[in-house]
């Protein structure tokens, strides 16, 4: 009789052991920590506010967001680091902080490449398997791929031809290898600075920039515009971006958040990339009201010049397997494919 109520004793005091248990780890909470060099008030950062939202409703509070906003975290470099050494968890990147993540993914940015959105989402959506497990074997789950847009050179002084580039004082993403490549290419020699600095040395009076590159919305949103007066109708290229997050953290969490941060996520960088084309338009016109006056139409390109510019760019690039070879041409072979099968020719910006 005493070993029975032993034996019901223990098997009570564990089932509650258990419960308790189950009902501990439905009550974990997880604080995702993420950084962005995007300011608050501006339209990504809305629709990041409006996903985090989202997905804190529907986790029921399990999963939290700490946002740092406006580069509080310094460059992309520095957040990479952060987040590798886990201060961090995720960050929106743009195609500078890909590259040291997956950098054959840069492929899609490089410059006088696509003609017009069409072809480059196209190709996108060809490679993305292929860069999504890329992003993972480098220790990166991809949540979500937005568009920082058309990229146009700002000056203080008049840009209409290369040799113009050549005699300015050029902004270049400091350690960038794409943007080295194609300087390089075009015998520019450009100043290499982070991006957390070239507010202030445009801002100078004798600071070491006068020229920068930039989306029409990104000038905006880090205020350049102000510091300019001329910018170039012609685009360089579409710059990708990338929302990512550490696979240290993504790992821990229960497969049912895993799905949410992905299925949100995507949704969230998709609105953002639709947007994105969108507010560069109309930015554009803002730039032009504010007296930013728009000048170097493609009408007024050599686009052989370019295109000359872009294979040596190139070339480096697979010679240093930033881009492999066998990536460049699978690149190359969805694109003719894509042209071939609906015959697009006219360049669009």
């Amino acid at each position: 009789m005493v070993l029975t109520r032993n034996r019901l004793s223990h098997f009570f005091i564990s089932a509650l052991l258990l419960l308790c248990s189950h009902s501990a780890m439905a009550e974990k909470v997880y604080t995702l920590k993420f950084a962005t060099l995007l300011p608050t008030g501006t339209s990504w950062t809305n629709t990041f506010d409006n996903w985090i939202k989202e997905v804190e409703s529907k986790s029921q509070g399990r999963l939290k967001f700490k946002m740092y906003p406006g580069g509080i975290m310094g460059d992309e470099p520095d957040v990479l680091r952060k987040i590798r050494k886990g201060q961090l968890h995720g960050g929106l990147f743009s195609g500078y902080g890909i590259g040291r993540i997956y950098s054959p993914a840069r492929i899609l940015e490089l410059p006088f490449l696509f003609q017009n959105t069409n072809e480059s989402d196209y190709v996108r959506k060809k490679l993305m398997p292929e860069i999504e497990v890329g992003f993972r074997e480098s220790g990166f789950e991809l949540i979500g791929w937005p568009e920082v847009g058309f990229i146009h050179f700002f000056s203080k002084h008049k840009i209409q031809s290369i040799d113009d580039l050549k005699n300015s004082r050029i902004w270049l993403w400091q350690g960038d290898p794409l943007g080295e490549a194609l300087f390089d290419a075009a015998n520019i020699k450009p100043v290499p600075l982070s991006i957390i600095d070239v507010y202030s040395q445009l801002s100078a009076k004798h600071g070491s920039i006068d020229t920068v590159y930039m989306s029409t919305f990104g000038a905006i949103a880090l205020q350049w515009y102000s510091k300019v007066n001329y910018a170039t109708h012609i685009s360089v290229t579409n710059a990708i971006g990338a929302v990512i997050i550490s696979n240290a953290f993504f790992t821990k969490l229960p497969k049912d958040l895993q799905q949410l941060l992905k299925e949100t996520g995507e949704v969230a960088s998709t609105a953002i990339r639709e947007q994105t084309r969108k507010e560069n338009a109309t930015s554009k016109q803002l730039l032009i009201d504010n007296g930013v006056e728009f000048l170097w139409d493609w009408d007024e390109v050599n686009m052989e010049e370019f295109i000359d510019i872009r294979d040596k760019a190139a070339a480096h690039l697979i010679k240093t397997n930033y881009i492999p070879k066998d990536f460049f041409e699978k690149t190359r072979f969805h694109l003719n494919q894509y042209r071939s099968n609906s015959k697009t020719s006219k360049p669009k910006n």
